[in-house]
């Protein structure tokens, strides 16, 4: 590669992708026929540990519980790249039918992940021979339990804690996105995806015999009260061009036609895209608990968590990453629009100028979604994610 590198870059790039595309597709397929929820990723990290010591690539495990950090030296001083890919899967079953689909009951690897680890295994691979031409570090970072937003944190810490501790100037993180053919890939200006917070509440009254409810306090009336009200809260406290989603995911009480409970308890999500529509939201969840025990006499205990900021796209890295994509791959950026979906990479972001990027995975005459126990995304999309980020890589740390 070396050889051809400094004049056409595009070519050896692709030649390296291609080379490598046949190995990443059964690495991806071996992953997705044993997935594994988030902290639990063992098998997936030894995955990833074998293949960087093949190519090798010096690499640390543990990070998180289960992450791997691989560190590729370039030939000069520089800015260190950290690029992210994320290891864990989904609850969910999978009904796909295919041959190397899920052989363990209730996990799929329905949101990708799979695919972001074999692709980052393929940057890693052509990084590792681009390394005499690159100025600076590149930190392949395999992280867990990105599904629970919780991964990240956890990871970085670990990083924060080492003797040494691994700082990074860049990051890239990158997504499958089944909206997109595969061939596409997209990119969102500013605000990327949502901050994501959660609240469990629970909802005391007093138990007592449906035939005599004055005799009781009803928790299920507090609760469906809290459940309407907190609606009211995008609507009418949130900027109206300051996008917010209040969703109550579960609402459990009760045992019975006839029995007042003495509680109920509910869980639910507040996604906001603007800090000031975070710190409304909030506030105004914790008003509505309290304002439950003085209009319905109810105790109500509220545990309100921050989990991840909004994802935002440096504007300086995005034009970067956007102009090495198309010296790549051509005119296959498309610009979209941010989703109230969440991601933890926003953590990543917040200590570095960052860029995540969107790699179609649609495939023909299917329309996927993320998330789905039928989820057959193409694969194709594995080997020009490899192409568009280690030619981003390059031109970063040229």
């Amino acid at each position: 590669m070396s050889a051809t590198l400094h004049n056409d870059p595009e070519g050896a790039i692709r030649a390296a992708a291609a080379a490598i595309g046949p190995r990443l597709v059964a690495l991806r397929r071996d992953i997705h026929a044993h997935p594994e929820l988030g902290f639990e990723e063992t098998r997936t990290a030894g995955i990833v540990a074998a293949e960087l010591a093949r190519l090798g690539i010096p690499h640390r495990g543990g990070y998180g519980g289960t992450g791997i950090l691989g560190v590729i030296e370039g030939g000069r001083p520089g800015p260190t790249l950290a690029i992210r890919a994320d290891l864990d899967a989904l609850p969910i079953h999978e009904e796909t039918g295919l041959d190397y689909a899920s052989t363990v009951e209730g996990r799929m690897h329905a949101c990708g992940h799979d695919l972001h680890t074999a692709t980052l295994l393929g940057v890693a691979a052509v990084l590792r021979d681009l390394a005499p031409r690159l100025a600076g570090r590149v930190l392949l970072v395999f992280q867990p339990a990105e599904e629970t937003l919780q991964g990240a944190a956890a990871m970085l810490a670990d990083m924060d804690r080492e003797a040494r501790p691994e700082r990074f100037d860049l990051a890239l993180g990158f997504h499958n996105a089944p909206h997109l053919p595969v061939g596409r890939l997209g990119y969102v200006r500013g605000a990327a995806l949502a901050a994501a917070d959660r609240f469990d509440l629970v909802v005391r009254g007093r138990s007592g015999h449906a035939a005599h409810p004055s005799g009781a306090i009803d928790p299920i009336v507090a609760a469906a009260s809290f459940v309407g009200q907190v609606q009211a809260v995008v609507s009418r406290e949130v900027r109206p061009l300051h996008p917010a989603v209040v969703t109550v995911g579960m609402l459990s009480g009760g045992t019975t036609y006839n029995i007042i409970p003495e509680r109920v308890a509910l869980k639910g999500t507040i996604r906001t895209l603007h800090p000031d529509a975070r710190d409304t939201a909030e506030a105004a969840l914790r008003r509505l608990a309290d304002g439950l025990a003085v209009a319905l006499r109810v105790r109500c205990a509220l545990d309100y968590q921050r989990m991840v900021p909004s994802l935002r796209n440096d504007d300086a890295m995005l034009a970067r990453v956007v102009e090495s994509a198309r010296a790549q791959l051509g005119d296959v950026l498309d610009e979209g629009e941010a989703s109230m979906g969440a991601e933890d990479f926003a953590l990543f972001a917040e200590r570095a100028p960052a860029f995540h990027l969107r790699v179609g995975s649609g495939a023909p005459g299917r329309r996927d979604s993320l998330h789905n126990a039928d989820y057959q995304p193409d694969e194709g999309c594995i080997g020009l994610g490899v192409q568009a980020l280690s030619r981003a890589a390059f031109d970063l740390l040229a």
